[in-house]
């Protein structure tokens, strides 16, 4: 019985030719494939190649940076953030000055509600109700454009001027990590912890102040 079974399936094969042979091979080997995709390793198996080397606490030289700090206290930030409010002042001040006009204008349109033709009224309403969307689009978009250029300017003073003093700290002081100051708890015993000082000194010594690009519409 077994033997008839098998030269049925031979048979088969010479009827549907080697290409079916063929297909049905990558099957096989295509879901063969997929289930050595979705098979897992152990954690031990996936770190395995992982070195067993570690720094010793005897070979770290450790500092913080306390980032907020360098922010508010160096001069060239204070004079960029200096910047960024000028411009932020002028706008303040035209948005007053339009909103000015426009309640003059409202209220002069409420006045002459008895004596324009409604057609006529209309089109003041529809002109004001324009002149309104316009100011707001405006204003969005020149605020936009102050962040942008302060971001821009913030992130040039970080390449060109903070990054390589910190590097150079790092370097002279053979520092193995630097931590961010605001993200560390450290003990109040420890000396020589907190390079935030030296840092902002240095940045100073190096520039006081960064020019801010003007935004778009000023």
């Amino acid at each position: 019985m077994v033997k008839n079974n098998t030269n049925i399936t031979v048979k088969n094969y010479k009827k549907t030719g080697i290409i079916a042979a063929i297909v049905l091979v990558v099957a096989i080997l295509g879901i063969w494939a997929i289930a050595s995709m979705n098979r897992e390793v152990s954690v031990d198996k996936a770190i395995a190649e992982v070195s067993t080397e570690a720094v010793s606490g005897a070979d770290m030289r450790i500092a913080v940076i306390r980032m907020d700090a360098v922010q508010t206290d160096a001069e060239a930030l204070k004079n960029l953030r200096s910047q960024r409010e000028s411009f932020e002042k002028k706008l303040r001040d035209e948005l007053t000055s339009e909103q000015k006009a426009l309640e003059k204008e409202k209220a002069e349109i409420e006045k002459s509600q008895d004596v324009l033709s409604p057609d006529a009224l209309q089109r003041r309403v529809a002109d004001y109700q324009r002149r309104v969307a316009s100011l707001q689009r405006n204003l969005s978009e020149r605020a936009q454009s102050i962040e942008e250029s302060y971001q821009k300017s913030l992130a040039d003073l970080q390449t060109k001027h903070l990054d390589p003093i910190i590097e150079g700290i790092i370097a002279k002081k053979n520092l193995s990590l630097v931590i961010d100051g605001r993200f560390a708890r450290t003990g109040t015993s420890v000396e020589n912890l907190d390079i935030t000082a030296d840092v902002v000194k240095s940045l100073n010594k190096k520039v006081s102040s960064v020019k801010m690009a003007t935004p778009k519409g000023f």
